[in-house]
């Protein structure tokens, strides 16, 4: 009875917070961070990816979430692969470097967030279209060739369970072609010492109630790990892809 009352209090307090800083707070944030990234200028692409870190942080309080990085983020060009447990892997990753993520079109189709990915600057992908994944490619490489981050998520989505799944090798084309090095990255969530897989999608759990069920849980350290980074030049995508989930492997699993 006491834990259901914890989480309907959690639950209308970050709620209506959240609502307040979506409706006054947000607007400002992206139009500075728009403002920043039309400059086109090294120094404006700095205050922007500043301003996109402080963003993530300030969405991932409402649900309680801390972030505990470890290593060194690569600078310059450099493809990220990580593996994928939860929408909110996107926020975690961003909190310590700003990145360009690829993500399926459907995200277009979600209220508020839309506009979030897009001022972070998310390539939106097509599944199952030939023609979308040609694109996608050639504005990762642009993007690459410019000194940027760009972040793919190779399992193909978020899958029901917890194990990292395969990491499917054609999105790794673009490091092959750029010859810059990927940087394996895992992402797992914990509380009091132990993997924290309540986080994750349950069956048959929709996006809006795994939303509402994460604001009413309790606060969470999401663990991003920075692996080292693998050099793609001369190398075979299938063997960066596999190189990449090995290291993400044994990173979640210690």
């Amino acid at each position: 009875m006491i834990s259901l009352v914890a989480a309907f209090l959690r639950f209308t307090f970050r709620t209506v917070l959240l609502i307040l800083y979506l409706t006054i707070g947000l607007l400002p944030i992206l139009l500075v961070i728009n403002h920043y990234q039309r400059l086109d200028t090294q120094a404006g692409w700095q205050k922007s990816d500043a301003m996109a870190i402080r963003l993530a942080n300030h969405l991932l309080w409402f649900f309680g979430i801390n972030v505990k990085t470890r290593g060194t983020p690569v600078d310059g060009p450099v493809l990220i692969a990580a593996n994928h447990i939860s929408w909110l892997d996107i926020l975690a990753l961003h909190t310590t470097v700003a990145m360009g993520f690829v993500g399926k079109a459907e995200i277009e189709e979600w209220p508020v967030f839309r506009f979030i990915a897009r001022t972070g600057g998310t390539i939106f992908h097509q599944r199952g279209s030939h023609d979308s994944a040609a694109d996608v490619a050639s504005v990762m490489v642009k993007r690459l060739e410019q000194g940027r981050r760009v972040a793919i998520f190779p399992e193909g989505g978020i899958l029901p369970g917890a194990e990292v799944r395969v990491f499917h090798a054609r999105m790794f084309r673009t490091a092959v072609e750029v010859e810059c090095p990927v940087q394996p990255v895992m992402v797992r969530y914990m509380s009091n010492g132990r993997r924290d897989d309540d986080i994750l999608f349950q069956k048959d759990e929709s996006m809006l109630a795994n939303f509402a069920r994460l604001l009413a849980r309790p606060g969470a350290v999401a663990d991003v790990h920075f692996l080292p980074p693998v050099e793609s030049k001369d190398q075979p995508r299938r063997a960066l892809a596999d190189a990449a989930r090995a290291a993400v492997i044994g990173s979640y699993e210690s």
